[in-house]
Order: structure tokens, then sequence, then C-alpha cells
């Protein structure tokens, strides 16, 4: 028999090492995945990481249960039932939960999730805290369960609840990712569950949910984020949402929130009303990797390896052109739409044309793409030209790195919104570059020439004021940083010097900006001016 001391000596040792698993265990097994599962469901969703639960995984609004849906349809959809009314949709629409940014060496030193935590919902503020108030950004109502490459090309849009047919033709037609803001109605003071079932707000969610149950393509791509706002059209009346208001038109805020929200490196900024004719997504994707090989045989079609760096860099943005159809009635059906750059040319050449370049009646907004150029360039050239003539009205739908600069959130309504975007991309010495073998083809439907007509007025003096701005803040920052003179700022110094009032803007910033901030301008300007 052992010696009863060896027995305890045993019994010590085994409970010791019992106790140093379970301890190992629990340290450097159990505790670092408790930490991932909270770091993923708390901050995944920001940094792309979502892990979906069926259409959802969204966090904000708790709606990763069972959803019943009906067949989507312009007129009757089966509505949501009172459960998701009263116990889906907290108070406020957001959760109060945490969203962790661990420090670099978190992962090394112990669990993930350690280091700043900051409630989503004060992130989100802060994040919009230029869009008209009270507006509530919901990202990832719906999270698409596809694979993401991250040098894919993402549609970044926009879509009221009145043009989701629409919306639908885009998403059939491009089958990739898309990230798209979506305005639901919400008046004042109000919660889903306190209004009637066939309240217009509780109704475009239905038609929400109906709509993206009615295509398998809609959870294998879109990511939808929704917007809420109490904000009804310029032409409705009363206080209650109408489903044709579009909630204050907060474009650039959607616009933001979309690419924010986007799983891929490259973004194409299109409006929901064009369609999507040829394959740029292709030719982009099939660029990049070439960029990544040996030298291509074509340096300066789309394979150039200096673009694609540029695109990369977010030095460069790429123009596919817009057209639209004569007659507007012929623009309705895009199953009638040219498929190919030679089927274009031959309804853009006939006489009289059936095509011609969007809006052509505005010169400013597309003629920098110049059409001219555009028409001599043989179909399947893979060529790429540069525009040389830019105008600050210039508002090309372009695809860029997700990096460039963000669109200015005042601008509400129609007139100068997307040209104020394109204007600071410009300033920031981003180049615009015309892919000559692609198109898109505006959709035909009635515009709101009353609201139109006013929010126009309103955004042209925004406008004025917003360029003088970006330009004192684009000079004073290349002049502090010592570049003013070099290619960077090249963009900023040519349409800057057409500002007529940017010198007396300059004497007149002295209550607005630190004294040094005003020499500096000052001193800028004059360089820029007798440079």
């Amino acid at each position: 028999m052992a010696h009863p001391c060896l027995r305890t000596i045993q019994f010590c040792i085994y409970s010791y090492t019992l106790v140093a698993v379970v301890f190992t265990t629990y340290v450097y097994v159990l505790s670092p995945l408790v930490g991932l599962t909270r770091s993923l469901t708390s901050s995944g969703k920001l940094l792309g990481d979502i892990s979906a639960q069926q259409n959802g995984g969204r966090r904000l609004s708790l709606l990763s249960e069972s959803r019943e849906v009906g067949i989507y349809s312009d007129r009757a959809v089966v509505p949501l039932d009172d459960r998701h009314w009263a116990e889906i949709w907290p108070v406020g629409y957001a959760s109060s939960e945490m969203l962790y940014l661990d420090s670099p060496d978190a992962p090394r030193k112990g669990p993930v999730g350690l280091g700043y935590a900051v409630q989503e919902e004060t992130l989100l503020s802060k994040a919009f805290s230029d869009a008209m108030h009270p507006t509530r950004i919901i990202p990832f109502y719906f999270k698409a369960s596809g694979s993401v490459d991250s040098d894919d090309v993402t549609i970044t849009t926009l879509v009221t609840n009145n043009r989701f047919r629409v919306f639908k033709q885009l998403v059939e037609r491009y089958r990739g990712p898309i990230s798209v803001t979506i305005h639901i109605p919400l008046p004042l003071h109000s919660t889903f569950a306190s209004l009637k079932p066939d309240h217009p707000s509780r109704v475009a969610l239905n038609n929400l949910h109906a709509l993206y149950a009615s295509s398998a393509l809609f959870s294998q791509h879109v990511d939808v984020h929704l917007a809420l706002s109490p904000f009804v059209s310029v032409l409705s009346s009363g206080n209650v949402p109408s489903l044709e208001g579009e909630g204050g038109r907060q474009f650039n805020v959607w616009r933001n929130a979309a690419r924010l929200f986007a799983r891929t490196e490259f973004v194409m900024m299109l409006d929901v009303d064009f369609a999507v004719c040829t394959d740029w997504r292709g030719a982009v994707r099939d660029a990049l990797r070439a960029a990544a090989l040996p030298p291509s045989p074509q340096p300066d079609g789309v394979n150039s390896v200096a673009i694609m760096k540029m695109l990369r860099d977010g030095a460069a943005a790429l123009v596919v052109p817009v057209f639209e159809y004569v007659k507007q009635e012929a623009g309705v059906d895009q199953r009638t739409f040219p498929a190919d750059k030679q089927a274009l040319l031959r309804l853009a050449k006939a006489t009289p044309p059936v095509i011609a370049s969007f809006h052509a009646s505005w010169a400013p907004g597309h003629n920098s793409t110049d059409y001219e150029k555009y028409y001599a360039i043989p179909p399947d050239s893979h060529t790429v030209y540069k525009v040389e003539h830019y105008q600050s009205a210039y508002e090309p739908y372009v695809i860029t790195s997700k990096r460039v600069s963000w669109c200015d959130e005042r601008f509400a309504g129609y007139g100068g919104n997307k040209a104020a975007c394109l204007f600071e991309m410009y300033l920031s010495g981003v180049s615009f570059y015309v892919l000559s073998d692609h198109f898109l083809i505006h959709q035909s439907h009635k515009y709101e020439e009353e609201a139109r007509r006013e929010e126009r007025k309103s955004n042209r003096k925004l406008y004025s004021d917003f360029k003088e701005e970006v330009c004192l803040r684009y000079l004073y920052r290349y002049y502090r940083e010592g570049v003013l003179h070099t290619d960077r700022a090249a963009n900023a110094r040519e349409e800057c010097k057409k500002i007529k009032n940017i010198a007396k803007t300059v004497s007149q910033v002295t209550f607005i900006y630190p004294v040094s901030y005003k020499a500096a301008a000052a001193q800028a300007l004059t360089q820029l001016i007798n440079g």
C-alpha cells in the first residue's frame, strides 16, 4: 500500500492539475471566444463582419427574429403582425449596447473586445450630425448573405418608398453588391406600434419587407439601411407623411450612409432610376486584377496600371457616361434598352436621334464627359480618356474608392447636392477618367417639377457659398502642407481662381476663423493668383 503521505501528495497534484486545466481553458479558450462573440455582435457590423441571422442580423432594433412578409406588390402586402411592432422596435429604435474599438495589441494581451467602447447611437449621431433632425439611421436592417470580395464594386444608392419597383429592377440587372439607404417616414413623437395598420409609415415598412422577400437576389446582394424621419414632401399637406413623399430629400445624408456601410473598397454612386446596361463592374474588377500583375500591354486603356493605382489610392474616379431617350415614353421599359455600345451608337446617330446625352439641355451637368469624343471611339476599344474640361456643375456617375471625400450633408432637396459631392472630390485631387465602352441609361419617370423648382432656388445659393468655403478649406490645407504648387493641388488652384468672391471672402473670415487661418488663407490666395 502506498504511504498516506504519498496519497496526499498525489491528491494535491491531481487537484492542482485539474484546477490548472480548468483555469487555462477558461482564460485562453472560453474567455476569448466569449469576447469574440461579443465583438462580432457589437461592433462587427460597422467593420463589415456582421454575423447575419436570416436576412438581417441587425442589432440596432434587434430585427433578427423570423418575419412574416407577403409577396411584394405595389398595392397589397400581408402586414407584419402586432408582435413585430410591439416588441421588435424598442423605444428610440436604437440599442444602448456598446461598440468596442479594440486597441492594436488587445488580441495579444487578452480577450477580444478590450479597448475603448462607445454606444452605437452616440457614434451614429456624430457620423450624421449635419443631417436634418430628428433623423435616425439604422445600419444593416437587412444584410446580404452572399460573400463579398473587397475589390468588387458596390452600388451605393438611396431609395424612397415610392421607388421600390425601380429598385427591384436595378437589383435584378446588376446582380452584384448594393448598399442602399431607404427612407421610411415616421411622424414626430410616434412609434410604429402606435400607428394604425393602414398608416403610410407601417405600409411602407411592410412593402420593404415584402420587396426583400420577393427575390433571392436581395438576400444575396443587398444591404439595406433605414433612415427614419418625420419630414414629408414639400407638396404634401398636413402632418401625415405620404407614400409619395421623400423625407425632406436628404440625399447626401443617405448617400453617405450607403457608402459608409458598403463592404467593398470601391463604390459606384448611382441614382436608382438608371439602368445598368454594360458590365463596367467586370471591366473594373479585371483591371484591378491586371494591375497587380506585370505591366499591361494596353497602358492607356482601362487596364492601365497607373489609373488603377490612382483609383485604389482615391485619386481617380471612373466616369460611366449617361444617356436618356429623347421621347420620354420610349425610356420606360428597361428590357428594350441597348446592351452594348454599338447598339447605343445606332440609336444616338439615328435621324432623328432616339437617344441623347442625359439632360442635354443642361450642358454644365454632363458635357465635361465630352460625348463627341465618346462617340468617336470604336466599341470594344477598352479605352479610358481623361476629362480635360471640368466645370463646377459637373455631376457624372462615378466609380471611386470608398475613401474619397464625403458628400456635404447640408444639401437637402434637388439641385447641387450631387455636384457638391463631385466638386469637393475634384478639389481633393481626384481626376476623372471616362470608360469609353460603357454607359447607363435613365429610366423615364415623372418629376415633381414644382418641388424641384423651389429646392433648386434654395440650393443654388447654398452651392455658391459651399464652393467658396470648400476652396478656402483646401487652399489652406495645401498651403499648410506645402503642396499648394504641386500636382496634388492643381485642381483646387484652377477651380478656385474662377470664383469671383473668394478674395472678398478671405477678407471677411476674421469673425469665422482664427486670425492665423485668415492670414494663411490670404497668403495662399496671393500665391495662387500670382503664382
